[in-house]
C-alpha cells in the first residue's frame, strides 16, 4: 500500500534506543507490534478488567478483548487514510499495557497511594513496562521499541506537559519523546479508536448486565436513531439480534465520522510530513463537533447508569480496599515480594524507590491474582485475629 506523505514511513524511523540489526522480513513497526503481542504484560490483559471485575462474567470485555477491538478499528481507519497501519496497530495494542488490576478503580487507588512518590498514570506505566520491566532480551531491558511507537504510547491522547509522572519523566530524560507536541497521525488514530471501541462495548456490556435497557437507549442521540432504523428494516427482530444490529450501526457511525473529518482536515491543511502533523495546534484525527457532543451525552448516561451504578460502586469500594491493603503490606515488608523482585528491592535507596518497586509489582497484577494475594496475605491474618 502506498503511504501518504504525512504517514510514518518505516524506512525513515528515528530508530531504537539500543541499535539493532534491521529485520529482513518485517518493518520496524511490524517488529514492534510482534514484540508487544509476545510480551508478558500483553498476556496479562486477559485477566484485567474493563468495567466489570474479571471474574464477574465470561461475556464482558476484558482489557485484552478491548485492546483487540481497538487495534481492529485503528487498522481500518489508518488504512483508509493512507497511514501506516502497522504503527497504528502497535500503539493500539500497547495503549493499555500500564493499566493495573481493577481498571480505572485500581488506577485511582494507586495514584493516591503514589502521590508522595511521583504519582501514577497508566500511560506512563506502559512506557515503564516496554522500556524497563519486560526482561526477556539479552541486550536490553524492555522491548526496545522504535521511537515512533514509544511516542505514540506516551502521548496518543495529546501533548504531555506540566508535572510529569515520574515513570515518563525518568525515561524522557534518556530518550526525548518530544512530549510537548502532538503524536503522529497513526497514534492519534489509535486514541480515537479507543474511544470508538469503549463507547460501543460499554453500551453492549451495560445492556448485558441489566444496568439499563434498549428503551433507555432509544432516548439518546446516535443510539436512538440506530434502533429506529433497525426496527424499520427488521420489524419483530429477535431482541439479541436487534441489539447487535443497532449497536453495530453506532459503531459504524463513529468510524465513518472520524474518517470523513480526517479526510477534510488533511485536505485543507495538506501536511507533507509526519512532523507537520506533530506541529499542528490540535489533533488531526477526531470526531466532528456534532458527533462529539452526542457522544458526550452518551458518556454522561453511561457514567450515571453504569460506572456509578450501585452494584458497580459497591465492587469499586471492595477492590479499592484490596489495593489499599496490598500496597502498604508490600511496602512495609518487601521480603514478602517474590524472589525475582529482590534485586529491585536491593537497589532501592529510599522509601520512594521502594514504593516504585512495589507499584511495578502491584500494577502488574491481574484481577484474579490480586484477589488471590489479598485472600492469602490479608484475609488469612484477619481470620487468625478474629479466632485468636
Amino acid at each position: 500500500m502506498t503511504l501518504a506523505p504525512y504517514a510514518c514511513h518505516p524506512e525513515t524511523t528515528r530508530g531504537r534506543q539500543f541499535p539493532e540489526t534491521v529485520s529482513t522480513f518485517r518493518s520496524p513497526f511490524q517488529r514492534d507490534r510482534d514484540r508487544i503481542i509476545h510480551s508478558s504484560a500483553f498476556r496479562r490483559l486477559k485477566h484485567k478488567t474493563q468495567v466489570f471485575v474479571e471474574h464477574e462474567g465470561d461475556y464482558y470485555r476484558t482489557r485484552l478483548t478491548h485492546t483487540i477491538e481497538v487495534a481492529q478499528v485503528a487498522r481500518t481507519i489508518a488504512g483508509h487514510l493512507g497511514l501506516n497501519t502497522d504503527l497504528s496497530e502497535a500503539v493500539a495494542l500497547a495503549h493499555d499495557l500500564g493499566h493495573p488490576p481493577f481498571g480505572h478503580t485500581g488506577e485511582d487507588a494507586l495514584a493516591e497511594l503514589m502521590a508522595p512518590h511521583g504519582g501514577f498514570d497508566h500511560n506512563a506505566q506502559a512506557i515503564r513496562i516496554v522500556t524497563r520491566l519486560e526482561r526477556h532480551y539479552a541486550g536490553f531491558d524492555g522491548l526496545n521499541l522504535s521511537w515512533e511507537t514509544l511516542e505514540g504510547i506516551a502521548k496518543h491522547n495529546g501533548p504531555v506537559t506540566g508535572d510529569l509522572p515520574y515513570a515518563l519523566a525518568e525515561f524522557n530524560v534518556e530518550y526525548d519523546l518530544e512530549l510537548h507536541t502532538y503524536a503522529s497521525a497513526e497514534a492519534q488514530v489509535a486514541a480515537v479508536a479507543d474511544d470508538v471501541a469503549y463507547n460501543h462495548h460499554d453500551l453492549h456490556d451495560g445492556l448485558r448486565a441489566g444496568l439499563f435497557t434498549e428503551d433507555d437507549l432509544m432516548e439518546l442521540p446516535v443510539t436512538g436513531p440506530a434502533f429506529e432504523e433497525v426496527d424499520r428494516l427488521y420489524p419483530d427482530l429477535d431482541p439479541y439480534r436487534r441489539r447487535h444490529e443497532a449497536l453495530r450501526r453506532v459503531f459504524g457511525a463513529m468510524v465513518e465520522d472520524v474518517i470523513a473529518v480526517a479526510q477534510t482536515r488533511l485536505q485543507t491543511s495538506n501536511p507533507q510530513s509526519p512532523q507537520a502533523i506533530r506541529a499542528m495546534d490540535g489533533p488531526i484525527i477526531r470526531f466532528s463537533k456534532p458527533l462529539y457532543q452526542n457522544l458526550k451525552a452518551i458518556k454522561s448516561f453511561l457514567f450515571h447508569r453504569m460506572y456509578r451504578a450501585p452494584s458497580v460502586v459497591k465492587e469499586r469500594q471492595r477492590v479499592t480496599a484490596m489495593v489499599n491493603d496490598l500496597f502498604p503490606l508490600f511496602l512495609d515488608d518487601p521480603a514478602s515480594l517474590p524472589p525475582e523482585w529482590r534485586a529491585d528491592v536491593a537497589r532501592a535507596k529510599n522509601r520512594t524507590d521502594l514504593a516504585r518497586v512495589v507499584l511495578d509489582y502491584v500494577a502488574g497484577m491481574t484481577d484474579r491474582f490480586a484477589i488471590q494475594e489479598h485472600e492469602r496475605l490479608c484475609q488469612v491474618g484477619q481470620n487468625d485475629r478474629e479466632t485468636g
